[in-house]
């Protein structure tokens, strides 16, 4: 009996043993699995403040990132992107603008015999006839007007004005945005650089005046985008600056066309 006791104690002893080591088991466990859960929320957090952290602030409503500040920039090379580049600045009309200051109107520039005039007429008429005496005389045509796109029929006898000469980027206004300070030389260039001259309807162009773009534009709206980017291009060229309006009116007309190349921004001869 004493022995059966004893085994029984021991058996007793054994048991309470092994309940505690398996409840020691049972904790650790919990533990170990309580930490892998933080540590797995921690890390889930973490991930989370990344993707908040690094998402595209630019990117457009439509979910394409940058598009609206790539819309706003330009194309690399587009006159949108030039015109980020011309500097802003007060006009200067002191001294006074006066056309003698660019040189005798419609001299013959480049030597060839014939006066800018009818070179420009030569180039943007089609169907033309000239003057068999000098060659050089456009006494008829007919224009297709960049600026109405109404179709024009030259006549030299009977309405000489019906078609005339515009300066894309006025005189008056490269006068005021720094031609003032060029020398003789450099505005008589511009004012028969065959990039900042169009043929173009009579009384559109009389309208037009010596105005900026935030002050005038074509009537026609598909050409708004070339004709704002050739001036964008000749203010780059000649490094005439543009007033605050001005630049507006251009991005305005520009975030419309971004991929426009900047007409007559090559460098001038």
């Amino acid at each position: 009996m004493g022995s059966q006791v004893r085994t029984s104690g021991a058996g007793a002893v054994g048991c309470r043993r092994g309940g505690q080591a398996g409840s020691v088991r049972r904790i650790r466990y919990v533990g170990l699995a309580l930490l892998l859960a933080l540590a797995t929320a921690l890390v889930a957090c973490d991930d989370l403040g990344d993707q908040t952290g690094t998402a595209d602030p630019s990117a457009a409503a439509d979910g394409q990132p940058g598009a609206a500040g790539a819309g706003s920039r330009g194309a690399a090379g587009s006159a949108l992107a030039l015109l980020g580049k011309l500097p802003v600045r007060a006009e200067n009309n002191s001294p006074k603008y006066q056309r003698d200051k660019f040189g005798t109107a419609w001299s013959d520039v480049d030597h060839n015999g014939c006066d800018t005039r009818n070179d420009v007429l030569r180039r943007d008429l089609h169907s033309t006839t000239v003057r068999r005496s000098d060659g050089c005389t456009v006494l008829t045509g007919e224009l297709t007007d960049p600026y109405t796109t109404r179709i024009i029929r030259f006549d030299r006898s009977r309405n000489a004005s019906a078609v005339q000469i515009d300066h894309v980027v006025a005189l008056a206004d490269a006068w005021r945005t720094g031609a003032l300070d060029w020398t003789a030389a450099q505005r008589l260039q511009f004012a028969n650089d065959p990039e900042n001259l169009l043929a173009v309807d009579g009384p559109t162009n009389q309208r037009k005046s010596d105005q900026d773009a935030s002050e005038w534009l074509p009537p026609s709206p598909g050409e708004q985008c070339p004709y704002v980017a050739r001036q964008v291009g000749l203010k780059s060229r000649y490094h005439l600056w543009v007033v605050a309006a001005e630049a507006q009116t251009m991005r305005t007309v520009l975030q419309k066309c971004p991929t426009q190349s900047a007409l007559g921004s090559t460098a001038a001869h």
